[in-house]
């Protein structure tokens, strides 16, 4: 049966939105469907609000734009994108619209501004009209349809050979071909260069003349770009956790991401020697840890969250572990740790890999990642694994084999957001997804536009960790008060 390209709820995660591979943690913590639209599409660029569809919705107004499926050929299809709004809590103050970015890929801004408006802060919701949308190929937008059958035939990226790379190789063309097939001509226009002129449409329609925008996770990637096309046409852009879209070859992107995860688990492992909280205080967690990927691996460990089920030694990695670190949720983490362990073994059998969300063709679509043969793909495999030998088969290596063979239509480059006004690059130290060094980089490819602010403490997504940081990203976005060049701000409990 077809599957469509909704996108999850994020109950994993305190604060940020999804990594740059959100699209197959999507599939991996299950999917639900974004809030419905039902607003009259616009008119020449007239947003027509009207209440979403969401029994929930307390306030939220729902509508859609009219854009082209290729700004190549704006005169040819066009496709409607899913918008939503809140007002300003306080009209009397209020500043304008402030456009949000959601990441992933796949993450549905409509859900955000529906269901998960306490993301921002009071100060920003009481001065501002929060706008978002769904991405092209995402949830109402038009989103990214496939067959049920075919995604569920994917081949684990644990390749063993030529022979299976080849398979995958083939698999991957088949799959585009379904999607393209099922979703028409959009699935070939994904890429995030395109949504930037999407953007710069919603910015036209809602009647600003220059965008305000926070982009969290993927969504810096687009706000990044967005900056670099339309400098002049930005008035203030907060980047949250941020892409660093210049990264030049598959292999530095994975040992960045392989690194940057490894660090949340060694933070996670001081936490538990120093916390008497810690469920495993007092013992080697990292031997525990290897215990439990070995049982995994056997397709001996119990599934907690599906009894009687094996969980595989990637799922492990990715749902228990990498979840809880994107809210800094040590406590959490060592607790499932510690059941499982715990836990009888499970006669052994063999564990199947959850199918990646159709989403991934914008991933695809914006990172040239490619690997030639099986040999490559298995030094980057090793290399990953001794960058990060606690959580081998992290999600990054997923995507590089999900797009073996994929066409890219917005590759990797430096930025040039030359005549920008500053730009707020916001980024936790110990960001489990989108490593620190990323920010800085970011940050010094803008140039004199670039302004770091730099949590000091743990996680995906920091605009709102404590008084310092949501002080200084309020009174930037507000009053256009840029925070002094090599502010920090201290951590605080998650």
């Amino acid at each position: 049966m077809p599957f469509r390209g909704r996108s999850a709820l994020r109950r994993v995660v305190a604060r940020g939105t999804a990594l740059a591979v959100g699209a197959a943690m999507a599939a991996i913590t299950g999917l639900a469907a974004a809030p419905a639209v039902h607003a009259s599409p616009s008119l020449t660029g007239v947003l027509r609000w009207a209440p979403c569809d969401e029994p929930t919705n307390q306030g939220a107004e729902c509508a859609t734009l009219s854009v082209p499926v290729d700004w190549a050929h704006p005169d040819g299809p066009s496709l409607d994108l899913a918008v939503a709004r809140r007002k300003a809590t306080d009209p009397g103050a209020r500043v304008g619209s402030m456009v949000f970015g959601p990441g992933g890929p796949g993450d549905s801004g409509v859900e955000m501004v529906v269901r998960r408006i306490s993301r921002f802060s009071p100060e920003i919701r009481r001065r501002f009209d929060i706008v978002s949308f769904d991405p092209r190929g995402v949830g109402g937008s038009n989103a990214v349809t496939c067959s049920g059958d075919v995604l569920a035939e994917r081949p684990s990226p644990e390749l063993k050979s030529q022979a299976d790379f080849d398979a995958t190789m083939a698999y991957n063309s088949r799959l585009r071909a379904d999607c393209r097939a099922r979703t028409g001509p959009v699935f070939d226009h994904l890429d995030t260069a395109q949504t930037v002129r999407d953007v710069d449409a919603l910015r036209a329609a809602l009647g600003e003349r220059k965008l305000t925008f926070h982009g969290s996770s993927y969504g810096t990637l687009l706000g990044a770009q967005y900056a670099e096309t339309f400098p002049h046409r930005v008035r203030a852009m907060v980047l949250e956790s941020v892409m660093d879209h210049s990264v030049p070859t598959t292999r530095d992107f994975l040992r960045s991401e392989a690194a940057t995860a490894e660090d949340s688990f060694q933070e996670f492992v001081q936490w538990c020697e120093g916390a008497s909280e810690c469920a495993l205080h007092g013992r080697d967690v990292r031997a525990v840890w290897q215990g439990l990927l070995a049982r995994a691996g056997r397709g001996e460990l119990e599934d907690p969250a599906k009894p009687g089920t094996s969980l595989s030694s990637s799922d492990l990695v990715n749902k228990i572990a990498f979840r809880r670190f994107y809210g800094a949720d040590y406590a959490g983490l060592a607790t499932a740790v510690a059941g499982m362990d715990a836990s009888k073994p499970l006669p052994a059998s063999p564990t199947s890999i959850a199918p990646l969300h159709p989403a991934t063709p914008v991933f695809c679509s914006d990172w040239r990642l490619p690997v030639r043969d099986y040999r490559e793909y298995s030094s980057l495999v090793a290399m990953m694994n001794k960058t990060a030998p606690d959580l081998p088969y992290l999600l990054p290596i997923h995507m590089a084999a999900a797009c073996l063979g994929a066409p890219t239509a917005n590759p990797q480059h430096r930025l040039a957001a030359h005549g920008a006004p500053p730009v707020l690059v916001s980024n936790a130290l110990h960001d489990p997804a989108t490593g620190y060094p990323w920010a800085v980089s970011v940050a010094r490819q803008l140039g004199r536009s670039g302004v770091l602010l730099t949590y000091e403490g743990h996680g995906h997504g920091s605009v709102t960790s404590g008084p310092c940081m949501e002080e200084a990203v309020n009174s930037y976005l507000t009053d256009l008060a840029v925070p002094p060049r090599g502010t920090s701000c201290p951590a605080v409990p998650s």
